[in-house]
C-alpha cells in the first residue's frame, strides 16, 4: 500500500463518516433553531426545553435513517476488505 491508496481510504472514510452523520446533526441543527426562535418570541428561557424535542426527533430520523446509514457503513466495509482481499 502507498500514499495514494492511504490518502484515497481516509478521503473515503471520512466521507462516510459525514454522509452517515449528516441526517442526524442536520434535524438537530434545524430544530435547535426553531427551538431557539421559539424561545426568542416567547422570551421563555427555560434551558431544558431544547432536549425533549431535539431527543425525539433525533430518535425519529435514527429509526428512520438507519437503513441508509447501515447501507453507507456496509458499503465503505466492503471496499475495504476488497483492497485487503486483492492486496491494495
Amino acid at each position: 500500500m502507498n500514499e495514494a491508496d492511504a490518502l484515497d481510504i481516509m478521503q473515503y472514510a471520512v466521507w462516510t463518516v459525514l454522509v452517515a452523520a449528516a441526517p442526524v446533526v442536520l434535524v438537530a441543527m434545524v430544530v435547535g433553531i426553531g427551538i431557539a426562535l421559539v424561545q426568542a418570541l416567547t422570551q421563555i428561557q427555560e434551558i431544558t426545553l431544547t432536549f425533549v424535542p431535539k431527543i425525539v426527533a433525533i430518535m425519529l430520523v435514527v429509526a428512520l435513517s438507519g437503513p441508509f446509514v447501515g447501507s453507507q457503513i456496509s458499503a465503505f466495509a466492503n471496499v475495504i476488505f476488497e483492497r485487503v482481499e486483492h492486496g491494495f
